[in-house]
């Protein structure tokens, strides 16, 4: 696989931006004293992102999808681990498309 000097030049720009921005909010974020609720409400962003990126493929998705979500979400809600709830959803994906196709 070759990369041209086009999307390497990209690739390095978007990395520079994703660590600017990340480091960027690092840095304002340490400038201020958060208040209880913005520290409590700031706890549930990496859970809401996930969702935001999940949610479209299980909506769009078929039935290994919805299987899968299920799946995840009593796992997650019975063992209280994200690892293993993840890698569940990610085998009940792929158990079914194989078992369908």
């Amino acid at each position: 696989m070759q990369i041209t000097p086009e999307a390497f030049w990209v690739i390095l720009g978007m990395a520079v931006v994703t660590y600017a921005t990340r480091a960027g909010g690092l840095w304002i974020v340490q400038r201020f004293t958060l208040s209880e609720k913005v520290k409590i409400w700031s706890e549930y962003i990496p859970g809401t992102v996930l969702v935001s990126i999940v949610a479209p493929n299980i909506v769009g998705g078929g039935l290994p999808e919805v299987v899968a979500a299920i799946a995840t979400i009593l796992v997650a809600w019975k063992t209280r681990v994200s690892l293993l709830a993840m890698a569940t959803g990610v085998i009940c994906v792929w158990g079914m498309r194989s078992l369908l196709s």
